[in-house]
């Protein structure tokens, strides 16, 4: 029998996600954004789950987007991070690619390699995330000099908001962009999860969509996925594999940081550090058991971790857990672990078995 842990992904929830994110974009083209494997949910799954509802693919590695052309998608891809080398470029005109611009050396690149077609490219403004992109002063002349390269096609103006989810908002960054490009008609792509639903005014052209289409809030702590009416696309389960009664005093785990206040069950879960659970979650962190809130006590280790039984006395060997998903949000256990659910998705690890449901 394999070891009782699994990943199921559920592709009718993906697709819910992004119709949600349709309708948000208006009248904006939408690029799903499947970087880092679709967010730990699997690469080809996602985008052949989205192939209907989006108009383009977003991602950073140029391999991926072999893989998406090899798999018969013919959909834009959009290069997140550009090019790194000169010999990239032969490879992103046979496959149609567009990449993403934002330094001068990825300009002289351009300059210096002759292409047979012209590849649409985006170029990426630095209006405040300081981060990747052009900064004001050099705005002008990168884009002097993309026009004046035979290669390149068709230009989008893109920037990315560092605090679409915070109280500053985009108002700083949308206010300097529009200083930058003036009365330049050039399409725009703006929006991320958390701008697309929030400030209508950033849809631009094209939208970027990413946490929203895998289930999570862009808006962790101040509002659920659930009231944004997302549903959870990553669901980790798994099974207590033994039982400890405890007596006060009691400690569980690697440095003994939880400590039994009184006579308690605990259950050891086939679940740990090595199959992506975050090591730093404390005691505490939030599980469900048979469908029954429970928490951890204690360290996580590479292959374990052990939930609290106490008051679940139907619990016990081979009781069903979820450790993040449906019924449990992602948001929640990762907010209790001092991160986000970005993390838990992009940290799954390979050797946990994933099964893919939905239509």
């Amino acid at each position: 029998m394999p070891r009782p842990i699994l990943a199921t992904i559920d592709r009718d929830a993906l697709r819910h996600n992004a119709g949600i994110a349709r309708r948000a974009a208006g009248g904006a083209r939408l690029w799903s954004v499947i970087k880092a494997n679709a967010y730990g949910h699997g690469l080809l799954c996602a985008a052949e789950a989205l192939r209907d509802l989006t108009d383009g693919y977003a991602l950073l590695d140029l391999n991926d987007a072999v893989r998406l052309r090899d798999a018969g998608l013919r959909h834009p891809i959009l290069l997140l991070e550009g090019f790194f080398e000169p010999d990239d470029l032969p490879l992103i005109a046979e496959y149609r690619l567009t990449p993403v611009v934002h330094s001068r050396e990825q300009i002289e690149m351009l300059k210096r390699i002759g292409l047979p077609v012209r590849i649409p490219v985006y170029l990426k403004l630095n209006t405040g995330m300081n981060r990747l992109g052009f900064p004001a002063q050099q705005f002008v002349p990168a884009l002097a000099a993309l026009e004046a390269i035979p290669a390149v096609g068709r230009i989008t103006l893109m920037t990315h908001f560092a605090d679409a989810d915070m109280d500053r908002g985009i108002g700083e960054q949308l206010a300097r962009l529009q200083t930058l490009i003036g009365g330049r008609r050039y399409p725009l792509s703006l929006a991320n999860s958390a701008a697309l639903l929030r400030f209508p005014e950033a849809r631009g052209d094209w939208v970027r969509p990413g946490i929203m289409l895998y289930g999570s809030s862009p808006f962790p702590g101040l509002k659920s996925a659930l009231a944004l009416g997302l549903q959870p696309v990553m669901t980790l389960a798994s099974e207590v594999i033994g039982v400890q009664d405890l007596q006060a005093g009691d400690r569980v785990g690697y440095g003994g940081i939880f400590i039994a206040q009184a006579p308690m069950r605990i259950g050891v879960v086939a679940c740990g550090y090595a199959d992506g659970y975050p090591r730093h979650a404390p005691n505490g962190t939030p599980v469900l058991v048979e469908g029954s809130r429970s928490a951890t006590v204690g360290r996580v280790s590479m292959d374990m971790l052990a939930v609290d039984l106490t008051r679940l006395p139907q619990a016990g060997i081979g009781s069903k857990l979820v450790l993040w998903g449906e019924g449990l949000a992602a948001d929640e256990v990762a907010s209790a672990a001092g991160t986000i659910s970005y993390e838990l998705f992009c940290a799954l690890a390979p050797r946990v078995p994933v099964k893919v449901g939905g239509a």
